[in-house]
C-alpha cells in the first residue's frame, strides 16, 4: 500500500512550508501529492509551482472540477503539467456538487456523470493526438452551425493517468470501467463494499479487474493517547460532510454513509445541520462514524486501521493530516505513518 499526501490550500505566508512539506514527503518515499480545489485555491497552479521544486513524487489534481473547465482546457492544462513535471502528473477529475457548481461557477448541475464521462473521452482523444470531433449529450465539437473546425492539439501523444473522484453507484461503476485510479472518500475498510462492489461491477463489465485500478482512498490519520478528544474534534467535520457537502436532495457523501449501514444516523445529522443546528449535528454523530472511517488513536490502533485499509484492497492511502499543524508536528506524523506502513508489510 502506497502513501499520498494532500498539499492543502496555498497561501503566501506559508509557501515555503508547503514546498518543504512536499519535499519531505518525497524524501520519505511518498508516492503522490494531491492538490485540490473547492472554493479557495485552484488545483493546478500549486502543482506548476511545485513541478520545479520536486524530482520524483507524482503530482496530481485531487480534483479538477469538470464543470469549471471545458474538456479541451482540462486536457491542455494536463499536457502542460505533464511537461512541467517531466511526466509525473496525474489528472484527477470530479463533478463537484450543486452548491459549488451552480453557486460559484454558474453552471447547471445536470447530468454530472455524463459531463464527467464526456470530459474523460475528450481528454483521452487529445492525449492520443487525435483531431477533436465529438458528438455527445453535453459537448459537441466543433460546435454545430458555427465557424469552428475540428482541431488537433499541438502536442505529441502522451499517456496521462486519469483518476476519478466518484461516490454514487453509477459513477463508481464508470470509474471501474474507465479510470486509471479512483479517488475515494467517505470510505471505511469495515464497509468497503459500499464503494468497491460498484467499482468491481464496472471493471468486470469492461473486461478489467480491481487490480487494473489504483484504489486511492482518503483517510484522516492522527496518532496519540487521548482517543476521546480525537473523536470529539473530528465530529464537526463528519457533520459537515453529512449535512453541508451538498443540498438536502443531493449529497453524495451522505448517501455513501447510508450505504455503509448508517441510514438513520446520516439522515438525522443532515436534518440537524440543514436546520442550522450545527453543534447538535456534531453531537449526533456516533463515534463509529469517526473511528470506522478514519485512522485515529494510539500507534497500535492506527497500525490496525492501516492493516484494514490494505486488506480491503486499498492500493494508495491519501493521508489527511490536518490534526497536526503544517510544520514539524506534521512532518513527524508523516514519518511515523511511513514507519507503520513498513512495519505492517
Amino acid at each position: 500500500m502506497r502513501l499520498a499526501i494532500e498539499i492543502g490550500g496555498v497561501r503566501p505566508d506559508r509557501l515555503g512550508q508547503t514546498v518543504a512539506w512536499v519535499r519531505h514527503a518525497e524524501r520519505l518515499g511518498v508516492s503522490m501529492a494531491f492538490s485540490g480545489e473547492a472554493w479557495g485555491s485552484d488545483a493546478v497552479t500549486p502543482l506548476a509551482y511545485l513541478a520545479d521544486k520536486t524530482q520524483r513524487i507524482r503530482l496530481a489534481t485531487g480534483i479538477m472540477q469538470t464543470p469549471a473547465r471545458t474538456p479541451a482546457m482540462a486536457a491542455m492544462t494536463a499536457l502542460t503539467l505533464h511537461d512541467l513535471t517531466g511526466g509525473r502528473f496525474a489528472l484527477g477529475l470530479g463533478a463537484s456538487g450543486p452548491q459549488v457548481v451552480e453557486g460559484l461557477h454558474g453552471v447547471a448541475f445536470r447530468t454530472p456523470l455524463t459531463r464527467l464521462r464526456e470530459t474523460v473521452e475528450i481528454c483521452r482523444m487529445i492525449f492520443a493526438g487525435e483531431r477533436v470531433g465529438y458528438a455527445g449529450k453535453v459537448f459537441r465539437l466543433p460546435l454545430p452551425d458555427s465557424e469552428g473546425k475540428a482541431l488537433r492539439v499541438a502536442h505529441e501523444p502522451v499517456d496521462i493517468p486519469i483518476y476519478l473522484a466518484t461516490l454514487g453507484p453509477n459513477a463508481l461503476r464508470y470509474t471501474g470501467s474507465a479510470a486509471n485510479g479512483w479517488l475515494g472518500t467517505s470510505f471505511s475498510p469495515d464497509h468497503a463494499g459500499a464503494h468497491l462492489d460498484f467499482v468491481r461491477e464496472g471493471a468486470l463489465a469492461a473486461g478489467r479487474g480491481l487490480g487494473d485500478i489504483d484504489l486511492c482512498v482518503s483517510a484522516r490519520v492522527e496518532i496519540g493517547e487521548d482517543v476521546e478528544d480525537m473523536i470529539r474534534r473530528r465530529k464537526p467535520g463528519v457533520a459537515f460532510n453529512l449535512g453541508g457537502m451538498g443540498s438536502a436532495s443531493t449529497n453524495f457523501y451522505n448517501d455513501a454513509f447510508r450505504r455503509a449501514g448508517y441510514e438513520e444516523d446520516a439522515r438525522a445529522v443532515q436534518s440537524l445541520w440543514l436546520a442550522g443546528r450545527r453543534d447538535a449535528a456534531a453531537a449526533r454523530v456516533p463515534d463509529a462514524l469517526v473511528t470506522e472511517f478514519q485512522a485515529l488513536g494510539t500507534r497500535e490502533m492506527v497500525a490496525d486501521r492501516l492493516r484494514r485499509y490494505r486488506a480491503a484492497g486499498v492500493t494508495t492511502l491519501k493521508l489527511g493530516l490536518d490534526g497536526a499543524p503544517l510544520g514539524p508536528a506534521r512532518f513527524e506524523l508523516l514519518e511515523n505513518i511511513v514507519d507503520l506502513v513498513e512495519e505492517i508489510r
